[in-house]
């Protein structure tokens, strides 16, 4: 892998993890037009950069993640039930807690389904039809998301609907769904709004694709030792800086837009791009999962 290509790849990265677009469906595309055999280190590769990208998580929503008063804003906890001192910082240090419980109750069943079938999901994960269909199914159905879900007005998440967010995530497993699309339909369905759904959709992707990468990390450390990631520190670390980078400015650049326009011309892309992997597909093109 040339350093060109990691920055292209890194950029394929940041604008498409939290988007619902499949990043999967993207880097596909990108190895694809520029010839990249899928090779053990891009494929692990792919995976790690998206440190990066979660980082831009912690760094633009780290009130959330940090403070009482932003953890508060989506917990529905109230810090004012008691006057001592001692009882409103005990309720102010369990408000925090709650967020995180939120964030572990929405990764526990992709968790477990993802430790179970761990190897039928590496087999759908080398198949691009699957992803392309999916992204063509996935984009015909968030056409309609909005009127669907037109009614979805809760700004606050309570624990069932975080382990409900956690359940559609499993759809995620599926190559070509799009963790961000199926996390933010199941905030949907749980009568979130656009904005509060695809935020929590970007918080619990902070330990879902923290726990993805160490352990791709950790494969390939099994395989071919420390000497891999030495070799490929630099690639490794300008691949994270970049996704970093392009992932902050995307997340931004959603939240705008999703609330403001809505699914619809997210559905119109992932329908396109779903028909030109098929079309590429067809033409001989040598496309693989990343």
């Amino acid at each position: 892998m040339t350093l060109t290509e990691a920055i292209i790849l890194a950029i394929v990265e940041g604008l498409t993890e939290f988007l619902p677009i499949s990043s999967t469906g993207h880097m596909i595309l990108a190895q694809g037009i520029m010839g990249m055999e899928s090779t053990a280190f891009i494929r692990s590769f792919t995976v790690i950069i998206q440190l990066g990208a979660i980082l831009s998580v912690v760094v633009l929503y780290w009130r959330r993640f940090f403070t009482i008063k932003g953890a508060t804003s989506i917990t529905e906890v109230n810090t004012k039930t008691d006057s001592s001192t001692t009882s409103q910082a005990q309720a102010k240090f369990s408000t925090l807690l709650r967020f995180y419980l939120l964030l572990i109750l929405g990764c526990i069943p992709a968790a477990i389904l993802g430790l179970l079938f761990e190897h039928q999901i590496d087999n759908l994960l080398s198949n691009v039809y699957v992803v392309a269909t999916m992204l063509l199914v996935g984009g015909i159905f968030m056409i309609f998301i909005d009127k669907l879900f037109n009614k979805s007005n809760r700004n606050t998440i309570k624990p069932k609907n975080a382990l409900v967010v956690g359940l559609f995530q499993c759809i995620a497993m599926i190559p070509g769904v799009s963790r961000s699309m199926a996390t933010i339909v199941g905030g949907l369905q749980q009568k979130l709004t656009r904005k509060v759904a695809a935020e929590f959709s970007f918080f619990i992707a902070v330990p879902t694709m923290f726990g993805a990468t160490v352990l791709k990390a950790y494969k390939l450390y099994k395989e071919f030792g420390t000497a891999i990631f030495v070799e490929n520190a630099t690639l490794l670390i300008i691949g994270n800086i970049v996704a970093f980078v392009v992932a902050l400015l995307a997340i931004r650049f959603f939240i705008a837009f999703l609330t403001k326009y809505g699914f619809r011309a997210f559905g119109w892309y992932r329908i396109i791009v779903g028909a030109l992997i098929l079309v590429l597909l067809f033409m001989g093109l040598p496309l693989a999962v990343a």
